[in-house]
Order: C-alpha cells, then structure tokens, then sequence
C-alpha cells in the first residue's frame, strides 16, 4: 500500500483567529493544526480494501473516492488521524490503518535540524547553500575557477552573501555533459575542500556520485555528501555516508545527465518523484543512515520538461509530506529560461522567484548561484508566511 500527500494546508489564519480571541495560544495552535486539510492517495487496495475505507471515511466525515485498487481520502488531520486508529476495534482494519497511522506521523515530524559530520544545522529558517561549480563545462559558470584561489575567493563572496553552507562540484550535470574520470574529479575537488575548511568557515557539501571522491571530500573537512542519484550511481555510497555520519542530499533524476532527457515520461510528475525519493530514503535508513541526516531533492531540471518543473514547484507539498527537509536547486534553470526568455547567466532573478515561491509550498532548503539575491527574497517570503 503507497500513501501519497496531494494537497493540503496549514490553516495559520485560524489559529490567530482564536488566539486574537482569547484562546490561550498553544490551544490554538493545536486547533489550527487539528483542522489542517489534506488530501491523500492511497494506491495497492484490494477491493475489499477500498469499501472498508469508504465506509469508514463516510462515517468519520472524510470524502473518500475510490477506484480500481485506489482511494483518495479528503478531511482534516483530526479526522484521518481517527481513520488510523490502531487496534482491532479501529474503523478499518490494521492492514489500512497501521500504513495510513506511520504516514501521518512521519509528516508531522520532519527534522527541525539538517545533521551532518560535524554539526546540526537548524533549518529554523531557509538554507542557502551556494553553488562551487570547479568544472570547465558546468551550464551557467563553467570555467570560471580555474585555481584554488579563485575557488576560494569565490566562497568567501558567497559567504558574505548569506551562504548557510559552500557545495563544492567537480563534475558536470548539465544535459548531455561528459562525466570526467575519477582521478580528475578528485583533483577538482579535494584541494578546494581542504583550502574552505582551513580558511572560509562555512560547512562544505561534495556534489558528487563517486564514493571515493565523497571520502576524499570527507576526508578534507567536507560533511555532507550531494548526490544527484540519491546513492544509487556507486554501490559503495550509501555505507560511506552512514559510516562517516555525513548529512546527505538524495536527488531525483531517471537516468544519467547524458540520457536524462529521454527520460522525462511520468503520468503523474508529483507523485511518481514522491514515491521514488521515498523509496531511496527508505534505502538509506536501511542502509544506516539516520533520517535527521536525510534531505530529499525533487531534482528540478533532472528528467523533467519544462511543464513537469513548474507542476513540481506547483505541487511541491507532495515531497514535504513525506517527512524530510526539502531542498530544491532551480536556479539558472532551463525551465526559467523558457518562461522569461533569458540565459543562464541572466536568470538570477527569476531564481529567487522560483525560491519565494517553493519556500510559500514548504522547501526549507535552497541551492543557488546568486546567494544575496535568493536571501533577500526568502526574507519577504518568510515575513509572508509570518504575516
């Protein structure tokens, strides 16, 4: 049985509502929270399944649809929350209401914290990590640190930006990009990490796919690993990550940069990266790596139209209800171009657009070329989510 989140909000209105009113602010906060709207498709139900749930949502008050192995239950929090009440005498049987109770729980307690190697980053407010492309082909900004003291120069502008945390590329992910060997990755990569952590001060991320070279990184004081196949590409990744303790991002994409575009087919764009980040999160645990570790990345731009992206941003709830910290990396993107009509290196502005608009849906971390640019507009977007 998948459980999905296709909609939903948090009803912050009524809660000032009855605070402005003289209800006691904690009460109110729980009353907003209880009254909390969702929409969940429920796939893998046996026939027998979808009419118990049926019957069931009718009684509680919840609107339930349902089709041939599948249900979309709508209702407040309170009310599915009734739905998977455990035990024997609950409305529907443990088969339904177990799935349906984790699900509901793993969402209402997503990590306050990002845990890494070294420390745990609070995501209290947005998360910007600025972009370190020491690549000669990267999309946007390739070849532009062609020394360690331009890498370095770099970071320290990004820092003085707002950067939260540096993530350092060796390899390019464009479309259709040439994956370089292991060994020139490394020599990329390593002497920029040792020379961040030495003198700059910011946490380090690799964005890597290789196992050796995220040790390598580890190695020189980096602490979290960026992997754009969420650690399916290196058989060897996943162990790394939980043996070192490293905070880690799992990115969606089908297939490889080179073939990546082929692979852009979904029925349902929002659900289908839904399930399959929450597969590979679920790898990770297994795999030791803790959840408070795990950030999940809808890989905006990674097999994907230009449709697909803005349905994703549209719709992005369907990830944050999975539990986990959301970062998202649209910046520079085609998917901007298409809708401004600029290149890359003019698409800053419409990056912090696309950045207000995923905060107001629930990302909480932000991964961006122009660091100042994308902070100031997170900034207006916290004061609306805080009006």
């Amino acid at each position: 049985m998948r459980i999905t989140a296709l909609a939903g909000g948090v009803p912050a209105a009524l809660a000032q509502a009855l605070a402005v009113r003289g209800v006691v602010r904690d009460r109110a906060e729980a009353a907003a929270a209880g009254g909390e709207t969702l929409r969940l498709l429920v796939e893998g139900l046996t026939e027998e399944d979808a009419f118990a749930l049926f019957r069931a949502g009718r009684a509680a008050g919840v609107d339930c649809r349902t089709g041939d192995g599948w249900a979309v239950l709508d209702g407040t929090l309170a009310r599915l929350a009734g739905l998977a009440r455990p035990g024997d005498a609950g409305p529907i049987p443990p088969r339904l209401s177990e799935p349906l109770g984790r699900f509901l729980a793993v969402r209402q307690e997503t990590p306050l914290g990002w845990r890494t190697a070294r420390r745990t980053i609070l995501l209290d407010r947005p998360c910007v990590l600025g972009i370190l492309n020491v690549t000669p082909d990267s999309f946007s900004d390739g070849g532009l640190l062609p020394t360690v003291d331009d890498a370095v120069r770099a970071a320290q502008a990004l820092r003085e930006a707002g950067a939260d945390v540096l993530d350092v590329g060796g390899e390019s992910t464009r479309p259709g990009a040439g994956a370089p060997d292991e060994p020139t990755e490394l020599r990329r990569v390593v002497p920029v990490v040792e020379r961040l952590v030495a003198e700059v001060g910011v946490p380090v991320s690799v964005d890597t796919r290789r196992s050796g070279v995220a040790a390598a990184a580890l190695d020189a004081g980096a602490e979290i690993v960026n992997d754009i196949s969420a650690l399916a590409h290196d058989p060897g990744m996943a162990a790394l990550v939980a043996a070192r303790g490293a905070g880690v991002v799992l990115m969606h994409m089908r297939g490889t940069p080179q073939t990546m575009d082929a692979e852009a087919r979904y029925e349902d764009v929002a659900v289908e990266v839904a399930a399959e980040l929450a597969a590979r999160r679920d790898a990770a645990v297994a795999a030791g790596i803790p959840r408070e570790a795990i950030v999940l990345d809808p890989g905006l731009g990674f097999a994907k139209t230009v449709e697909q992206n803005y349905a994703l941003v549209n719709r992005l709830e369907t990830l944050t209800a999975l539990g986990q910290p959301v970062l998202v990396g649209p910046s520079r993107k085609r998917f901007l171009g298409a809708a401004t009509g600029r290149p890359a290196h003019e698409r800053d502005a419409a990056t912090a657009a696309a950045c207000v608009a995923l905060r107001l849906r629930g990302a909480r971390l932000f991964r961006v070329h122009d660091v100042r640019a994308a902070r100031e507009a997170l900034a207006v977007a916290d004061a609306v989510l805080a009006g």
